[in-house]
């Protein structure tokens, strides 16, 4: 009996270290093609951290590198805390999610009054973006000086569409919600998140601040920028300056370090933050249009993906922060970096792989991405088709195709960013911005011709496509 609990001990061990190595070879591989300083990762399998690890650098400047204590901005993550803090509102019956927002903040525009706060939590309300009223470049309150300039302006802007009627992240939901967070408790939403979250996990490594603040263990920002004093350029790594003013804190102002991550969601999963399941639930369910259709927003979280196996949900930061947790698996990951734009949401499932290989093929989008690296993105379409055939279920996402494309396309993969636009093409013949997207790569790389003709079908397909027309516009003026 001995020698068989030592033989079972001994396999843990091995496939403990098999799958951390399988780890180490996804994160390397993407810190080198992404160009990423320095990244965190934590891994939560059966409510227990099983993986804790740090790579590269967390301060160039100072040649300082990446600990477990390296404090990182978490940026949009922070929207997740923020849901959280809502529904334990919920759960005190403080409030309804359903109510209009004028039960609980005055001052409010007509056109406003019937917002509900889950069309705020959800992004579906149509309000405003506070956003284009502060610096583009800082994120600070610029010229209008004071958050009550602010306000009063932004009431005056309309809404961008009906509520309830289409789908758009801004940060004025984000916003109101901690407005209303600070009416019921009677506290700024900083302490509250301190008493009723971090305190309760011990979240010693999590605090609010941005560029402005001291905070020790810091990992400073950086971004690739190609365009320098009014002109463009090789692109180069720099420095990123970021403010958060404290009043819209709520949607992106929280620095945390992959260890503090994971056990906050080890606590949200064991009902130390929300008491009831059927909370959590809710919070992780997707949201509703005014015609009864799902929207692709949960509450608080952005990322979800409803799978008939391994379903998961999730948040993404700044393009630089993910946390992706599967709780029919009992497993989550955590990935924080200090490179804006890097976007580890699109490798964060084939991770998830290394502890159930299941993940990887139930996403479409990350076996594509798994198989295309070692066969080549010219087979692209020829892989799909193939896989179709054995695998009815195999349908990549038209959008996450897209933005995968354009992110490559940022980062100067004009071949690769044209096979996946190609494909989404082949996907999705009826789709006109499928055509709008090809024609702009086809442009980027100088087939004209083949980008007019692109171009054509998607204002065929869409006669509202603004910026097809004037693409098309402008291509003909040149010819002439």
């Amino acid at each position: 009996m001995r020698i068989y609990f030592l033989l079972l001990f001994i396999s843990a061990q091995f496939f403990a270290q098999q799958t951390k190595t399988n780890v180490d070879e996804i994160i390397q591989r993407e810190m080198k093609e992404r160009k990423i300083p320095g990244l965190q990762i934590a891994v939560v399998q059966n409510g227990k951290i099983v993986l804790s690890q740090s790579y590269g650098m967390a301060n160039l400047q100072n040649n300082i590198p990446v600990t477990n204590t390296t404090i990182f901005p978490i940026n949009s993550n922070t929207k997740v805390f923020t849901g959280v803090a809502v529904m334990q509102l919920v759960e005190r019956d403080k409030i309804k999610l359903n109510d209009p927002i004028s039960n609980y903040l005055n001052d409010l525009p007509n056109e406003w009054q019937k917002i509900t706060v889950d069309q705020l939590l959800t992004h579906i309300s149509g309000l405003p973006d506070i956003l284009q009223l502060l610096d583009p470049m800082t994120g600070n309150i610029g010229p209008l000086k004071t958050e009550s300039a602010i306000w009063e302006k932004l009431k005056t802007l309309p809404l961008e569409f009906k509520t309830g009627e289409q789908f758009s992240y801004n940060q004025t939901n984000y916003y109101l919600l901690g407005k209303i967070i600070e009416k019921l408790t009677k506290e700024p939403f900083a302490t509250n998140f301190e008493e009723n979250q971090l305190k309760i996990v011990h979240l010693k490594n999590t605090v609010f601040g941005d560029s402005r603040d001291i905070i020790q263990n810091y990992a400073p920002s950086y971004r690739y920028n190609s365009y320098f004093d009014g002109k463009p350029g090789e692109a180069k790594l720099t420095n990123t300056y970021t403010e958060f003013p404290d009043f819209v804190r709520t949607g992106s102002g929280l620095n945390s370090t992959a260890e503090d991550m994971a056990n906050w969601l080890i606590a949200l999963q064991s009902s130390r933050l929300l008491k009831n399941k059927a909370t959590l639930d809710m919070m992780w369910s997707l949201a509703q249009f005014n015609n009864g259709t799902s929207t692709n927003w949960a509450r608080g979280w952005g990322i979800t993906k409803t799978r008939k196996k391994h379903s998961a949900v999730g948040m993404s930061g700044g393009n630089r922060s993910v946390i992706m947790v599967y709780p029919d698996d009992n497993l989550a990951i955590i990935v924080l970096t200090n490179l804006a734009g890097c976007s580890p949401e699109d490798f964060v499932e084939e991770i998830a792989g290394c502890y159930n290989a299941d993940i990887v093929k139930a996403d479409p989008l990350t076996y594509l991405r798994k198989n295309i690296r070692e066969i080549g993105f010219d087979n692209a379409i020829d892989f799909v088709k193939k896989e179709q055939k054995t695998n009815p279920s195999f349908n990549p996402n038209e959008s996450e195709l897209n933005d995968w494309a354009y992110r490559m396309m940022a980062n100067k993969k004009e071949k690769e960013a044209l096979e996946i636009f190609k494909l989404n093409v082949y996907l999705f013949p009826n789709s006109w911005n499928v055509y709008d997207s090809y024609g702009e790569i086809l442009l980027k790389i100088g087939d004209k011709n083949k980008a007019i003709e692109m171009y054509k079908k998607s204002i065929e397909l869409n006669p509202e496509n603004e910026n097809g027309k004037k693409i098309l516009e402008k291509l003909s003026s040149l010819s002439n």
